[in-house]
């Protein structure tokens, strides 16, 4: 049996994780530490200074993400990229994200630690905003560095007050003038990621590892509907053109008929906007969000054509805008790096579930470049996005271990 001692350091993987969740600490014991905010800039700080004193080589790219590299013997080779994010959601845990970066640095600096050299380059890698709570959508970094959309499209985005991705991180890049930039995307030999499952399977077959079997489709949209304002007691209901009372029909049928289309489908509107958003004040317009989800891309892309023929349906007195946002078919990822994880659960005694991931992550976006795993550890009652998200010590442990296994397989690590 593999001792994971000799692959890592648990204690003080634990110990450097909880350190980072104190920055951006919530009362309630989660983290606020939105995409390139002041909380992210500090994370930085903190896992920069780790990595120099490691003596890691420390770049970032255009689109604000951060590399720390262990060079390897060849480095004219593609590298290995590791890691997952830094930033959560506005009431977000201690693990999401975070767990993946720390467990992929203390997989790479034990390795140096250790005077063990790898055939190529390895990069741990913190991807700019994965989480798409403060800049939406999501997973902005990873598709910029897999040219999946353009950095002009993503600088232009902004946030709920009028800041720009552009602005943000041109701030964030001027928080580190020293760091060396790397090209906006570079041929990569492999990729590999932890993180916590966000669901219950795990945890309920008392499985502590998942060799995760790929990502189910999503798509997203944002829809407007445009009225007309009115006074609330002088206007008569059949001259009205309200536009919540639309949302409210258009809600409803959206959920009546996408959201029984089966057992697997997720849909859900997550962020609703009313204007004039005043008591005596007939709503005018409406912006909210889709979120859909399947593991089968024909339903999925049925689906979502589905949505925009009920949205015109439901619009009258109103008009309706229907704009797609993320178009991210399911993936699978690579057979060979899930039989290793597969593996390397076994050899330290910690047989692995296949699963496949209800939520999205970056390694969705690099299965398209590369060779591309994720390993699941499972998280308490399958909560996350939530200030009580929580992970074992010893799962975050044996996670990581697996992880370093995997990594040394693939890296021809040698002394």
């Amino acid at each position: 049996m593999v001792s994971s001692n000799s692959l890592i350091n648990g204690d003080r993987l634990w110990t450097r994780l909880m350190a980072l969740a104190e920055i951006g600490a919530t009362p309630a014991g989660g983290v606020n530490r939105q995409a390139l905010s002041d909380g992210e800039i500090e994370a930085w700080r903190r896992v920069v200074g780790w990595a120099q004193a490691a003596d890691l080589t420390v770049a970032t790219d255009a689109a604000g993400n951060l590399f720390m590299t262990l060079p390897g013997r060849d480095p004219t080779a593609p590298p290995i990229l590791l890691g997952s994010h830094l930033d959560s959601q506005p009431t977000g845990g201690k693990f999401d994200g975070a767990a993946g970066v720390m467990a992929a640095f203390e997989a790479v600096v034990t390795l140096a630690e250790q005077r063990l050299r790898p055939a190529c380059d390895l990069v741990v890698v913190a991807w700019m905003n994965e989480e798409g709570s403060r800049f939406a959508p999501g997973m902005m970094g990873s598709e910029a560095f897999v040219g999946a959309r353009s950095l002009v499209a993503i600088r232009a985005v902004p946030d709920a007050d009028g800041v720009c991705v552009g602005d943000a991180l041109d701030r964030l890049h001027a928080a580190f003038p020293d760091l060396p930039h790397k090209p906006l995307g570079f041929p990569v030999a492999g990729y590999l990621e932890l993180h916590i499952e966000q669901g219950p399977l795990l945890e309920a077959s008392e499985h502590v590892i998942g060799a995760v079997t790929g990502i189910q489709g999503k798509k997203t949209f944002q829809v407007v509907i445009e009225g007309a304002e009115g006074h609330a007691g002088t206007l008569a209901q059949n001259e009205r053109r309200d536009a919540l009372l639309v949302f409210a029909r258009m809600a409803t049928a959206l959920n009546a008929e996408i959201g029984a289309i089966d057992d697997a489908i997720k849909f859900t509107i997550g962020r609703v906007t009313v204007e004039p958003n005043a008591p005596s004040v007939v709503p005018s317009r409406v912006t909210f969000s889709i979120d859909l989800r399947h593991p089968d891309n024909a339903v999925l892309d049925a689906a979502g054509a589905r949505i925009a023929v009920l949205c015109r349906r439901c619009a009258l007195p109103c008009t309706v805008t229907l704009t797609p946002l993320v178009d991210a078919p399911s993936n699978e990822f690579d057979p060979r790096l899930r039989d290793l994880i597969v593996q390397a659960a076994r050899d330290q005694g910690q047989p692995a579930m296949a699963i496949l991931s209800a939520a999205g992550h970056d390694a969705r976006h690099l299965a398209k470049v590369c060779p591309a795993a994720m390993i699941f550890i499972p998280c308490r009652d399958g909560a996350s996005h939530v200030e009580h998200e929580w992970a074992e010590p010893a799962h975050v442990t044996a996670g990581a271990a697996v992880l370093a296994q995997v990594l040394r397989e693939i890296a021809g690590v040698r002394s």
